[in-house]
């Protein structure tokens, strides 16, 4: 599934866009990166398409043989970021053996500043899956957060196991992945079609050959289990929590499962556990649609949109896309890469897609589009791309995508089995988005060759005996469609839903003031919301 960390609008230290890559991204997305969940029993769904089973609570009592790692003392050092500490945490690399060796997680913090009584540690979580918490909170969390909440609040992140510095998956190199990103997932032909299904094989048996040891225990279920044992670590009797996008995945997975030990929780940008990852990617698949129609909408208000002018509708607006698209299927333009990169249809697609996420990058978007739709330059465009995938001017990317790919696909059983059941599902892609429905579906792919089978299943959270969790939806998402959140607020048994009617992907801290002082009202001093509160 396409679900990338969310944008950031507060100042931020290095201002780069996180998210999952397309054909990976597509990967998290569409192709493997199914938005995932995981359940602890095996789920059942009746005959009107309900998942009946919830995932189950843990016990309340932590067994004796976790109790070296509950009982562990951080070290902390500096981290050579002013202001931030860091320190590594030990978890069980198989919760099921708990004695078979250990996975070494990164940890970062950033003291409260005030001298009011402090309310404990604030974990946050940009989403991703694959998404580095602790570069967000460096970047951004740590220093952009309201400042009543640093004051109150000792700031800190975990990257999950398997991501950035938590002994992360590795598959591709850059060069490899510069191909990877480069395949054409709108395939005209048999030729095209095998390319795709060659592509996404490769890349799941290089995550195999190269993270073996890891790929059967990076679950949603296992990072939210770590998450406990950082509580109990940092002291803290509940935990309080702010996770975003795919974090609202792993804050709603850790509640199921210690509904008892949850303090305040907000989950922005919710995802929801009950659906399978076809249905997952076809629901996001329209969410982009959503967002490229507001998109269209107010391009056509300005005159330097190039995909046309007053009058001009929605739909218009995506034909001439689509046909720009496809000038560039046939002949990719320059793009003044270092590497010598050409701008064609896959990488420009991902540019716009990326670009759906914050209706602050339309005017960006707009000049990019210009300068390749017009003067056959598409620098603009791979660099929206480029930032989406974490690519570096040198060729480096992170390990976003592998981890994305390696969490989702442990997570979901596939979205589709083989190339032929994505040909007999395109329809309903290209219903759900006529701009983006082929490309998605065909991106949904990767986790029929995943080397490792998946271990979740789609399952309802309830988390009964939790305190009140906030679940934030915003009527446009594109990432994590509206209906996701009402979905999850439905199934918690002490949710709030608090409605952003707006565009882009989540809604803390990117200008609704009603928003923001829902949420921080929330973490400082507990009161929920009211309920079916909506703010613009």
């Amino acid at each position: 599934m396409h679900t990338r960390p969310a944008p950031r609008s507060r100042p931020t230290r290095v201002p780069r866009a996180r998210t999952t890559g397309r054909l990976t991204a597509t990967l998290l997305t569409a192709t493997a990166l199914l938005v995932s969940a995981c359940s602890s029993g095996t789920s059942t769904t009746s005959a009107g398409g309900t998942v009946e089973a919830a995932l189950a609570a843990l016990p309340r009592s932590t067994p004796s043989a976790f109790a070296s790692y509950y009982d562990q003392q951080l070290r902390w050092r500096d981290c050579g970021v002013p202001g931030f500490q860091c320190a590594t945490m030990k978890a069980p690399l198989d919760y099921a053996k708990p004695d078979a060796g250990a996975v070494r997680l990164a940890v970062a913090r950033k003291k409260a500043t005030g001298k009011s009584r402090p309310l404990g540690s604030l974990l946050v979580n940009p989403g991703g899956p694959g998404g580095s918490a602790v570069g967000y909170l460096q970047d951004y969390a740590g220093l952009g957060y309201p400042a009543q909440i640093r004051a109150r609040y000792d700031m800190v992140a975990m990257d999950p196991r398997g991501v950035a510095r938590s002994e992360p998956v590795e598959c591709l190199d850059g060069r490899q992945m510069d191909t990877y990103t480069q395949t054409d997932l709108t395939p005209d032909d048999r030729q095209e079609r095998n390319a795709v299904v060659a592509a996404q094989r490769k890349f799941a048996e290089s995550c195999g050959t190269h993270s073996a040891r890891l790929l059967r225990h990076v679950s949603t279920v296992e990072a939210a289990r770590d998450m406990d044992i950082l509580r109990a670590v940092l002291g803290d009797r509940k935990l309080n929590y702010v996770g975003a996008s795919y974090g609202t995945l792993l804050g709603a997975t850790y509640a199921g499962l210690f509904p008892e030990r949850v303090g305040r929780m907000v989950l922005d940008g919710a995802m929801d556990p009950s659906l399978d990852a076809r249905r997952l990617n076809q629901d996001q698949t329209a969410g982009f649609e959503t967002a490229f129609r507001a998109f269209a909408e107010d391009c056509v208000r300005h005159t330097d949109c190039p995909l046309g002018g007053k009058g001009t509708t929605p739909a218009q607006v995506g034909d001439h896309l689509q046909a720009f698209f496809r000038k560039l299927d046939a002949h990719p333009v320059p793009a003044g890469d270092a590497s010598g990169r050409r701008l064609g249809e896959a990488l420009a697609t991902n540019g716009v897609i990326a670009s759906m996420y914050d209706e602050g990058s339309w005017e960006a978007l707009r000049e990019a589009l210009t300068s390749a739709m017009k003067e056959h330059d598409g620098s603009g465009l791979l660099s929206l791309s480029d930032s989406y995938y974490e690519r570096d001017p040198s060729g480096h990317y992170s390990n976003l995508m592998m981890a994305n790919a390696a969490v989702n696909c442990l997570d979901l059983p596939p979205a589709f089995n083989g190339a032929e059941a994505v040909e007999k599902g395109l329809p309903a892609f290209q219903k759900a988005s006529p701009v983006f429905g082929s490309g998605l579906a065909w991106a949904s792919l990767n986790c029929a060759f995943w080397p490792v089978r998946a271990t979740g299943e789609p399952h309802r959270i309830e988390a009964k005996g939790a305190a009140p969790i906030v679940v934030v939806g915003t009527v446009r998402d594109p990432a994590t469609p509206y209906r996701w959140a009402r979905s999850l607020a439905g199934q918690l048994s002490s949710a709030r839903l608090l409605t952003y009617d707006g565009d882009g992907h989540t809604a803390y801290g990117r200008g609704s003031a009603c928003i923001d002082t829902a949420i921080d009202t929330y973490l400082l001093r507990g009161t929920p919301p009211t309920a079916g509160k909506r703010c613009s």
